[in-house]
């Protein structure tokens, strides 16, 4: 025979209530208590690149194999030693369970969580106007599956994830820039972070002259009082660094955190990121590149849409739009530099996780329509790095195809390493809310969900759940994790549970587990009626064998 044991001390997942659950086991043997402590034998760093391959018309291309890329990690080359191609997005299966006899719509479960995310700290009122008006025809456009939701980098006038399209458009109508306080287009100078930091991290002497001369010029300033105007250049930069920082270091927070939360939706996942961009110094690389880290491990995908449309660099080495009579030539010309670095950041959020990047375009319309559009493929590549140091350092990443042909190749440039050691069980943790979190199917074990539910009154009903999960030879001794969780019609975790279960078989018990006996596990939901998901994941502590399953219900 064999028993399952529940251990105490599971593990948890963010933003889970946790609700009283019941647990049947369907074999007729006993259930026994331990208060051991699981350990997840995963301890090892895996590094995920998502890579976008297109053809010369622009294409992704999908039949390529692991065979077919070469990963490079500072020039060394890698083992892949995880390769799976991801086609986003998937569909949820209804439950045939038992329900009442009442009459009921079939349930219609979100697939896509889209994040429109506009950076109105960077943007200025002819830019916010143009990305507001393409983004509330790309809403209206959506699908009754699609949710979505406005975030902004100020934090002001932001909206989760609904279906509710007069919330989103009035949502949409309430945008305004909303630059730190601190930075005026008036100043005299008039700094820019790019300048600053050329000035302050870089000693770059012809910067502060061009800085000084303009100073010169906006206060009027003769010949002798140079001295003068060359402190004050000093002092704007010195302030104009401080405020870039600033707004540069809030962007990439709000970044992180809109990663954090569309995570956490159970479909496809998508950040469309409208902003003319800015610049990142070295000073805030790691944090830039830890929010693609975050995107890359909760499957999120970041898409860029460069809100400064078309633009062209006029003969002074301004941009035509912004371009100030009274500036100095020499002062354009970083103007000029700037414009084009400033949508770095764009391409590496784009680029580091399978995205699309849309510049130089006037045609907003389109580029949403493209940006809520991901690619048709994106290839998962995944190594790990061989005596790979916690020092925090820098990791310059290359992906190459053999032979390339007419093909161009999109993946992520680099990551940092970790400054600590992860222990095994908050590696197992990502991975169970990884799985929990997406949509995709895994059946590495048999898993079978099925719904029921009943009308208590007009506004309350139970919705019953029985799982079966299937047992293999090879978990003989092994601890099982369980994971519930139940969303709502936007996709928000109203309830769930996780448990851990000890399997031991005997001899007997092990051959009959060749014809796959199974755990069955029942648990109920008191839930207002309305439309809700189920996921069910199972992980066994060797991080071999992992399933999931999905069931959607309609309660009417």
């Amino acid at each position: 025979m064999y028993t399952v044991r529940k251990l105490k001390a599971p593990l948890r997942i963010p933003d889970v209530l946790f609700l009283a659950a019941s647990f049947v086991l369907a074999t007729g043997h006993a259930l026994a208590q331990s208060g051991d402590n699981v350990t997840f034998k995963t301890g090892v760093h895996l590094v995920m690149v998502p890579v976008v391959v297109r053809d010369s018309k622009g294409q992704a291309v999908g039949n390529l194999t692991k065979e077919d890329f070469q990963l490079f990690d500072k020039g060394k080359q890698q083992q892949i030693t995880k390769f799976t191609v991801e086609k986003p997005g998937g569909q949820v299966t209804v439950s045939e369970g038992r329900r009442d006899r009442r009459a009921e719509q079939p349930a219609v479960a979100p697939e896509s969580f889209i994040a429109y995310l506009f950076d109105d700290i960077h943007l200025n009122f002819a830019d916010i106007a143009r990305v507001r008006n393409g983004a509330a025809r790309n809403i209206g456009q959506l699908k009754p599956t699609d949710r979505a939701a406005i975030f902004t980098t100020s934090g002001q006038g932001m909206l989760d994830f609904t279906n509710d399209r007069a919330k989103l458009d009035a949502a949409l109508r309430n945008l305004r820039p909303h630059p730190l306080p601190g930075s005026s287009a008036e100043d005299c100078p008039d700094v820019s972070y790019y300048v600053a930091d050329l000035i302050r991290n870089q000693g770059d002497q012809a910067a502060l002259e061009a800085v000084t001369a303009e100073t010169m010029g906006c206060m009027r300033l003769r010949s002798k009082a140079i001295d003068m105007a060359r402190g004050i250049a000093r002092d704007a930069a010195r302030r104009a660094l401080a405020r870039g920082l600033d707004e540069t270091h809030t962007s990439l927070l709000v970044l992180k955190d809109a990663v954090q939360r569309i995570s956490m939706m159970p479909g496809r996942r998508l950040i469309i990121l409208a902003s003319p961009g800015f610049l990142v110094g070295e000073d805030l690389r790691e944090d830039e590149l830890d929010v693609v880290d975050r995107a890359t491990r909760g499957s999120v995908i970041i898409s860029s849409l460069d809100a400064r449309g078309l633009y062209t660099i006029n003969t002074t080495g301004g941009l035509d739009e912004e371009s100030d009579a009274n500036k100095g030539a020499g002062l354009a010309q970083y103007q000029q530099a700037e414009a084009k670095v400033r949508s770095g950041v764009l391409a590496e959020m784009a680029a580091g996780t399978g995205g699309t990047l849309i510049q130089n375009s006037n045609d907003f319309d389109g580029g949403f329509r493209r940006l809520v559009t991901p690619p048709e493929y994106i290839y998962m590549l995944g190594f790990e790095p061989e005596n790979l140091k916690a020092d925090g350092t820098f990791h310059p990443l290359k992906v190459k195809l053999k032979p390339s042909g007419r093909l161009s190749v999109q993946a992520r440039h680099g990551y940092f390493a970790p400054k600590d050691q992860e222990g095994e069980l908050p590696i197992a943790k990502k991975e169970i809310d990884s799985a929990v979190y997406s949509r995709e199917e895994i059946h590495e074990l048999p898993v079978e969900l099925h719904t029921e539910f009943s009308r208590s009154s007009e506004t309350e009903a139970k919705l019953k759940m029985l799982a079966s999960v299937g047992l293999k030879e090879s978990l003989n001794g092994s601890a099982l994790t369980l994971v519930l969780a139940l969303f709502d019609n936007n996709g928000n975790v109203v309830g769930g549970w996780q448990k851990t279960m000890q399997v031991h078989m005997t001899d007997e018990a092990a051959d009959r587990a060749k014809q796959a006996p199974t755990i069955k596990v029942t648990s109920s939901f008191d839930v207002k009626p309305g439309s809700y998901l189920m996921r069910l994941v199972v992980r066994d502590a060797e991080g071999h064998l992992i399933a999931t399953g999905n069931s959607a219900v309609q309660i009417p």
